[in-house]
């Protein structure tokens, strides 16, 4: 700014607007008349509601993309609770066989089940009883 003259006034400022902001206050200013909205053509594209329609669409399109994953997480959720309740019994299977070999292991074991097969040791006498009547 030329010499003597505050920074504002060269650029169209006023002196007592520069004043005021030095000080701490805004100038009062009038109020500017309200503008008057303008309205699209009856003919024209209404933009906002075309950025709405292309954003509707990716939103459906994302929820597309999301169908698929969320079947197979279920399908594989519910096939998960199958495979462990079919776990669970061929633990307990296991187990049952397991008490079993270890019976089988018992020294009056091989004899017990010879004897439900019907058999009798060396020097026994078989005895067969028939037509026993039922209870």
């Amino acid at each position: 700014p030329p010499r003597g003259m505050p920074a504002g006034a060269a650029k169209g400022v006023s002196m007592a607007h520069t004043a005021a902001v030095r000080r701490g206050r805004a100038p009062r200013r009038s109020p500017r008349p309200a503008r008057a909205t303008r309205r699209a053509p009856r003919g024209g594209i209404r933009w906002d509601r075309v950025g709405r329609l292309w954003l509707l669409l990716v939103l459906g399109v994302i929820l597309l993309l999301y169908i698929s994953p969320l079947h197979r997480f279920v399908t594989q959720s519910r096939t998960a609770g199958d495979r462990r309740s079919e776990l669970r019994a061929l633990e307990a299977e296991n187990k049952r066989l397991r008490r079993g070999i270890a019976q089988l292991r018992s020294p009056g074991a091989v004899e017990r089940e010879a004897r439900e097969l019907g058999m009798v040791k060396v020097g026994e006498r078989a005895y067969v009883i028939e037509n026993v009547p039922g209870p």
